[in-house]
């Protein structure tokens, strides 16, 4: 595995491990889900179109902007809108754990648009226990709470957004430039977010700590983490590069039980535990790519 990949690999495992926590503090104090998910998407457009521009990488979009409209909208619209949606009723580290299930739904998509990644045996018995842990969690610590229920649910579908985008990026996407490609991306999603960021404005001004908050995720987890997310994905491949998802979670529970006080029910300890190795063997239960490789042999990371 290149340098590249691996630093990629890292800088993603970490990254996206630290929006659940923000996330949560910017809606606990003031942010509504409409205008954090229309604030960081609109700074972090800024951001890389501009850099794009810089580059005189902007031309390369011609003909790709209905597939960025169709990414724009799995990938950022809807996850960024109902993740928000979802913290006000659920804690990050819960949301965290849900998210874990990307690679589950990313092995479901390849069946239908991915031949080079399908699922093998070791795949599906991965679907299924992984899939076991998300009724393990949602049964044993979200029943019978209606509101958690629904935030619970509105998660997933921004798991399943994140799957969708993310087999977008493999098919579509990876001979382009990601400032470009993403940078247009995120413009398309501002502009479909602003409406709903104007009827869901707050009813009092935020406090400094979370348009803090929506800053570092606009810079970090929006405009950074695309472009490195599209380059893992380029050259691991769409389920692999979602390998990221092992480690998320763990970064993003050890942030909300140390910052936010959170506790883990039973549910969500057995639900992680079975959602992380139903991932695992969902990727044919090999370690994140390069490990175990001789050195040396050139392995092309681009099929599963």
């Amino acid at each position: 595995m290149s340098r590249r990949a691996w630093l990629a690999f890292a800088a993603m495992s970490v990254i996206w491990g630290v929006p659940y926590l923000l996330i949560r503090i910017a809606v606990r104090h003031g942010v509504t889900p409409g205008v954090l998910a229309f604030g960081r998407v609109a700074l972090a457009a800024v951001v890389l179109l501009a850099l794009a521009w810089r580059a005189g990488t902007l031309r390369t979009l011609r003909g790709y902007w209905g597939v960025m409209l169709a990414y724009a909208v799995a990938e950022i619209v809807i996850p960024f809108s109902v993740i928000a949606f979802g913290e006000q009723r659920v804690t990050s580290s819960l949301t965290a754990i849900l998210i874990s299930t990307v690679p589950l739904f990313a092995a479901l998509l390849a069946l239908r648009f991915n031949r080079s990644e399908r699922p093998t045996p070791i795949r599906a018995v991965g679907l299924v226990i992984g899939f076991a842990g998300v009724v393990a969690l949602v049964g044993i610590d979200v029943a019978g709470r209606g509101s958690e229920l629904v935030g619970a649910a509105a998660i997933l579908v921004g798991a399943v957004g994140y799957a969708v985008g993310a087999t977008i990026v493999r098919l579509r996407f990876t001979a382009l430039d990601p400032r470009a490609t993403m940078g247009g991306s995120l413009a398309i999603a501002a502009v479909l977010l602003a409406p709903y960021a104007a009827l869901d404005r707050p009813s009092t001004v935020p406090g400094a700590g979370a348009l803090l908050c929506v800053v570092v995720l606009g810079l970090l987890c929006t405009a950074l983490a695309f472009v490195v997310y599209t380059v893992l994905i380029s050259e691991a491949g769409t389920t692999r590069a979602t390998v990221i998802t092992y480690i998320n979670p763990v970064v993003a529970v050890a942030l909300g039980v140390s910052l936010l006080g959170e506790q883990l029910g039973p549910g969500a300890i057995v639900g992680l535990l079975l959602i992380l190795a139903g991932s695992w063997l969902s990727t044919d239960g090999r370690l994140p790519p390069g490990i175990g490789r001789p050195r040396g042999r050139r392995t092309d990371l681009t099929t599963a």
